[in-house]
């Protein structure tokens, strides 16, 4: 093994565990008021992560070459599409939080490191070619994310989230190491290209049994039905910008993960998962949609439209196709800009005091007071409908396109059919900011970097976005077509 090259495949991630050590220090002795100093310093590191993986995507890196520790991790064009969404979604949550937890006395040094090494789990998630580095990845994240949940210790809301969060993460993780140990038994190896290899004649009950409970244990990372019971409890009870974080970045790595292992491990019996992703995709899109229409705070209205996006990504995944893991991979971008617009938006919600504002009906006559924030609020909301000229309709046109070009032509239909129910809760947020009386309470003002963050994001969902889909397509297929690349 050349220690050389595998060391520049891996400085991303050297990056990030040397400066999440480092500013750990940098924590323990300089305390909390050196937060805002670590947390730019962690933004900076997630900058040049993001800089040292965009050669991997821009050259297309697949094949041999971008194996590593024998057999363990895949540094290919898929991994760094991944990791590029999860560093701008980390960044956008680590910028954010200092202007929420300061008015909350309650910001923390421990802050930007726990993201840091979240994001690091995160990144070996996205590489992960083997069972054994899948769930160190996944298990480094979700420590540092059960933390994250409850970071307001002095908040029983945020408490409570942090336990539900840990408990059901835990059987979670219970069950995915049940459908990996199954799977070991059954296949004789922990590798994805072995287990490939081993199902390409077919799978007896016991392995489909294994790829079940596997599927379940990642669905329950992705937050799809029925595995979605802790998402509006934890999105609500969690501090905005963990809960933005959470919404972003792990939705990205789990989803990439997902698709790994779908079409990679288990690829060469598409049949045999493939109903398990059309259901789950259904119910989600449905389950998400009804769920979130008798909502009455904001951010559970907005965790089950993350339910909701999930089953429509998931479209995707179900067609088993380049075409579709690209266009995943494309509503995917298109998800994360509209999820840093959403709750940088509900960051915004102040009242005069300074203090949070989540409940809906407090945003009546929102337009008359702070109209950039209510037209920046309308966007994202349309965006999330999927109604165009909105980029949010782009990110579901190509899975339905994907969909239906693998011959899922009733998977598509039902898939528009039911978007169309989600439409009633977004309009339901604008009717409210445009139509009702005011209540003026959500008139408080807002930090500068909250305002460009959400600027930048309302301007990439906007219509100007569609000026991207060409780079972001062209992007997006070469990293599908090293996820379907086999050794």
């Amino acid at each position: 093994m050349d220690w050389g090259h595998v060391l520049r495949l891996i400085a991303p991630e050297q990056v990030l565990s040397l400066a999440g050590l480092a500013l750990l220090l940098v924590a323990a002795w300089g305390g909390d008021k050196a937060s805002r100093l670590i947390t730019w310093a962690a933004v900076a590191m997630l900058a040049v992560s993001a800089v040292l993986v965009v050669p991997a995507l821009c050259s297309g890196a697949e094949g041999a070459d971008t194996l590593l520790f024998y057999g363990q991790l895949r540094v290919d064009a898929f991994a760094a599409y991944a990791k590029l969404l999860i560093y701008a979604a980390a960044g956008a949550s680590l910028l954010v939080a200092p202007a929420f937890f300061d008015q909350a006395k309650a910001m923390r040094a421990e802050y930007p490191v726990l993201v840091l090494f979240a994001t690091l789990g995160m990144g070996i998630m996205v590489s992960a070619t083997d069972l054994i580095s899948l769930y160190i990845g996944l298990e480094m994240n979700s420590l540092a994310a059960y933390v994250l949940a409850a970071f307001l210790r002095t908040d029983e809301r945020s408490a409570e989230a942090g336990l539900k969060y840990f408990v059901l993460g835990a059987l979670a993780s219970g069950i995915l190491l049940f459908g990996m140990s199954l799977v070991y038994g059954f296949a004789g190896t922990t590798s994805f290209d072995g287990i490939h290899a081993a199902t390409t004649s077919g799978m007896n009950a016991g392995m489909i049994v294994a790829v079940t409970f596997v599927l379940a244990g990642l669905a329950f990372k992705i937050s799809a039905v029925p595995f979605h019971m802790w998402t509006p409890d934890v999105y609500e009870g969690a501090p905005t910008p963990v809960t933005l974080f959470f919404a972003s970045a792990p939705k990205v790595a789990a989803m990439a993960l997902t698709m790994r292992v779908a079409l990679d491990a288990f690829g060469a019996q598409v049949h045999v998962w493939q109903q398990i992703v059309i259901f789950a995709a259904l119910a989600s899109i449905i389950v998400g949609a009804l769920g979130a229409i008798g909502q009455s705070n904001i951010k559970r209205l907005l965790a089950y439209s993350s339910i909701n996006n999930v089953g429509f990504i998931l479209i995707g995944l179900a067609a088993a196709t380049p075409a579709g893991a690209a266009a995943m991979l494309t509503y995917l971008a298109i998800y994360v800009a509209m999820t840093v617009a959403g709750f940088v938006a509900v960051l915004m919600l102040k009242d005069e005091n300074g203090d949070p504002v989540e409940a809906i009906a407090d945003l009546a006559g929102l337009s008359r007071e702070r109209r950039v924030l209510a037209l920046c609020i309308a966007a994202v909301m349309f965006s999330l409908a999927g109604i165009p000229p909105l980029f949010g309709f782009w990110g579901k046109f190509v899975v339905f396109q994907a969909a239906v070009q693998a011959g899922l032509i009733p998977l598509a239909a039902i898939g528009i059919a039911a978007s169309v129910i989600g439409a009633f809760y977004y309009l339901k947020v604008v009717k409210v900011m445009y139509f009702d009386e005011p209540v003026g309470k959500a008139w408080g003002k807002s930090d500068w970097v909250h305002q460009a963050l959400l600027l930048i994001a309302t301007l990439a969902i906007s219509p100007l976005g569609y000026l991207a889909t060409k780079c972001l397509a062209s992007y997006a297929d070469k990293a599908a077509a090293a996820l379907f690349h086999l050794v």
